[in-house]
C-alpha cells in the first residue's frame, strides 16, 4: 500500500456521519491529518489559511444558511475564481451516479476526480493515488507556469501530448488555456478547434468561443454560444459569456433574457444574480433589479467573498423605485452587518446620499458623497461600473473636481476597461455639456498624442512598439474613427517587414470591417484591403511560424 502518511485532507461534507465516516477511512489507509469543513464558507475559511494536499467535497452541502444554497461545483468555481486554491490543487467531488451524470458534462472548471457513492477505502486509496500520480506527471509544468514561463510550459504541454497519450486531451487543454493567457487568442481557437476534432467536448466549445469573442468576431462568437447551448442547455459558464456578449452589442434585453435562464436552472450563483441585477436596471425593469439585487445581498450574508457595493446596488434599485424608506433601511443593513472599512465607508456614503437625494436633501446627498470620496483612495475591490457611477452622482451632485479625478483615473488605467466615450456618455446622461466638451477634447489630444509617437517609434525601426502604442490606444478609444486606419496601416507594416501573425491579421480585419461599417466609402479602404490580401497570400505560399510561435 502507497504511504499517504504525509498527506493533508480536508473533508467538506454538512453530514457529520459522513464525514466521520470518510475519516476513518483515511484514518485506515494512514492519512492522520484530517480536517473538516460543513459547509462552502468554513471550507472557504480553512483553505484561506492553509493549503491541503488533497480536498474530498460533497456534492450537495446543504441549504442552510451559511451554505448559501451552494453546492459543492459552485464552490470549487468560487475557489478557482478567487485563486485560494492553485489550478493544480487536487480536488476530488464525492457524489451520487445520478448527480455525476448531471454535472460532469455541464461544468466548465471540473474537480480533479469525481467518487460516486457509496464506495470502500479501497476505491478511495485508489483515487488519491491515481490523482497524485497525474499531478506528479503535470508537476514540471505547473512549476513552469508558477515561475511565469508560460511560453515554456506552453511548448512543453505540446511535447508531452505526443508522448504521454494518456494525458493527450489534458495538455491540450492546459495548451490551449495558455495561449488564451497570453492574448494569443487566434492560436488558443485554433487548439480548441483541434480538440474540438477528437471529441465535441462543452468546455472546447467554450473555450474557442472565448477565443473567438477576444478576436472581436462577436456573431461568431455568439453563434457558438448558442449552439453549445442548444447541445448542453446545461453549461452554464456559456449563459455568462453570452450575456456579455450581447451586452457589448447593446442587446441587454436579450442579455437579461440569457441570465433569467441561467438563474432559473442554477439560483445560488451570487456573480450570476448580480449580473442579472445590473441588465434588469439597465433596461428600466427596476423590479427585476431589486428581485435580483436583494438575492445577492440575502444569499452574500454569510459569505466570504461579501461585498457592500452590493447593498449600493440594491440602494440605487430601490431609489429608482422611488421607495426611500426602503432604500434607508438597506444602508442601515449595510451599517450594522458590514465592519467598519475603507471599502464599507465608501459604499455607506454613496448608498446615503441617493436616499438623500430622494428625499430632496441636496444638502446632505452632497455631505454623505464627499465622505465616500475622500474614503475613495484606501478603499480595495471597487469595480470600474461602480467608480463610474460614483462619479456620475458626484456631476449631479456638483461635486466637479471629484467626479474629473475619478474620470482621469478610469480613463488612464488599461485595466479598467473604461473610455472617454463611456465618460462623455455619463456626462450627457447628467446634462454636463460643459464636462462632454472637455473630455471629447481630451480624447482628441490623446489620440493625436499617440498617433505622433507611433509614427516616430516606426521611424526609428520599432515597428513593434509602434503598433503596442496603437493597441494600447485602441483599448481606451475603441470607437475612435481616425485611430482605426492608422492602427491597420501600421499593423499591416509589421506584418509586412515581420512576417505573419494571425492575432495581428484578425485585429486587422476586425478593423477593416468596422471602417466599411462607418463609412463604406472610407479613401483608405481598399489600398488596405489589397494590401492584406497580398500579404496574406504571400503567407499562404511561403508557409512559416508566426510571430507569436516564434516568441
Amino acid at each position: 500500500m502507497p504511504d499517504y502518511s504525509n498527506l493533508s485532507v480536508l473533508i467538506v461534507d454538512p453530514n457529520q456521519s459522513m464525514r466521520a465516516s470518510v475519516h476513518n477511512m483515511l484514518t485506515q489507509v494512514n492519512i492522520t491529518k484530517v480536517d473538516h469543513a460543513v459547509s462552502a464558507a468554513t471550507a472557504i475559511r480553512a483553505l484561506s489559511t492553509r493549503s491541503y494536499d488533497v480536498v474530498l467535497c460533497e456534492y450537495d452541502l446543504g441549504t442552510g444558511a451559511d451554505g448559501a444554497g451552494q453546492d459543492g461545483q459552485q464552490l470549487l468555481e468560487d475557489l478557482r475564481h478567487h485563486k485560494i486554491i492553485s489550478p493544480w490543487a487536487i480536488f476530488v467531488m464525492l457524489t451520487s451516479e445520478g448527480v455525476y451524470g448531471k454535472v460532469v458534462s455541464a461544468a466548465e472548471l471540473l474537480p480533479t476526480d469525481y467518487i460516486l457513492k457509496p464506495f470502500t477505502v479501497d476505491v478511495l486509496s485508489q483515487r488519491i493515488g491515481r490523482a497524485l500520480e497525474r499531478r506528479a506527471v503535470f508537476l514540471p509544468v505547473y512549476q513552469l507556469i508558477g515561475q511565469g514561463r508560460a511560453r515554456e510550459a506552453i511548448d512543453a504541454c505540446a511535447a508531452n501530448q505526443a508522448t504521454q497519450p494518456r494525458y493527450a486531451m489534458d495538455y491540450a487543454r492546459l495548451r490551449a488555456e495558455l495561449l488564451a493567457s497570453l492574448d494569443r487568442h487566434a492560436e488558443a481557437e485554433q487548439a480548441y478547434a483541434d480538440i474540438l476534432k477528437a471529441k465535441p467536448l462543452g468546455w472546447a466549445q467554450l473555450g474557442q468561443a472565448r477565443a473567438v469573442y477576444e478576436l472581436g468576431r462577436l456573431a461568431d462568437a455568439e453563434e457558438l454560444l448558442r449552439q453549445l447551448l442548444a447541445d448542453n442547455p446545461k453549461f452554464m459558464a456559456a449563459y455568462d459569456l453570452l450575456a456579455r456578449l450581447l451586452r457589448e452589442q447593446d442587446k441587454d434585453a436579450d442579455a437579461r433574457q440569457v441570465l433569467e435562464d441561467a438563474v432559473a436552472l442554477s439560483p445560488h450563483m451570487v456573480r450570476r444574480l448580480r449580473n442579472l441585477g445590473d441588465v434588469a436596471l439597465a433596461t428600466g425593469d427596476v423590479a427585476g433589479a431589486e428581485k435580483a439585487y436583494k438575492q445577492v445581498v440575502a444569499k452574500a450574508k454569510y459569505s466570504e467573498f461579501r461585498d457592500p457595493a452590493d447593498h449600493v446596488n440594491l440602494v440605487r434599485a430601490l431609489v429608482h423605485k422611488g421607495d426611500a424608506a426602503g432604500a434607508a433601511g438597506v444602508v442601515r443593513d449595510l451599517e450594522r452587518s458590514m465592519r467598519s472599512s475603507p471599502s464599507v465607508d465608501v459604499c455607506k456614503g454613496y448608498a446615503a446620499s441617493m436616499v438623500k437625494q430622494l428625499n430632496g436633501d441636496a444638502e446632505g446627498a452632497a455631505a454623505e458623497l464627499a465622505k465616500a470620496m475622500e474614503k475613495l483612495a484606501e478603499a480595495t475591490g471597487m469595480s470600474s461600473d461602480f467608480k463610474l457611477g460614483l462619479a456620475h452622482s458626484c456631476l449631479e451632485n456638483r461635486l466637479d473636481e471629484q467626479a474629473a479625478a475619478l474620470f482621469d483615473q478610469l480613463i488612464a488605467s488599461p485595466h479598467s476597461e473604461v473610455d472617454a466615450d463611456q465618460v462623455i456618455a455619463l456626462c450627457k446622461q447628467a446634462g454636463r455639456q460643459d464636462i462632454v466638451k472637455r473630455y471629447t477634447v481630451s480624447q482628441e489630444q490623446a489620440v493625436d498624442a499617440v498617433v505622433r509617437e507611433a509614427a516616430v517609434l516606426a521611424r526609428t525601426g520599432d515597428i513593434r512598439g509602434a503598433v503596442s502604442a496603437l493597441q494600447d490606444a485602441l483599448q481606451r478609444y475603441p470607437t475612435h474613427a481616425d485611430l482605426w486606419s492608422v492602427s491597420v496601416t501600421t499593423m499591416l507594416r509589421q506584418i509586412a517587414e515581420l512576417g505573419w501573425d494571425a492575432g495581428l491579421a484578425t485585429q486587422c480585419t476586425t478593423l477593416m470591417r468596422r471602417m466599411r461599417e462607418h463609412n463604406p466609402q472610407h479613401t483608405l479602404l481598399p489600398g488596405l484591403l489589397a494590401q492584406y490580401a497580398a500579404l496574406r497570400q504571400k503567407a499562404a505560399a511561403n508557409p512559416t511560424p508566426t510571430s507569436a510561435e516564434s516568441s
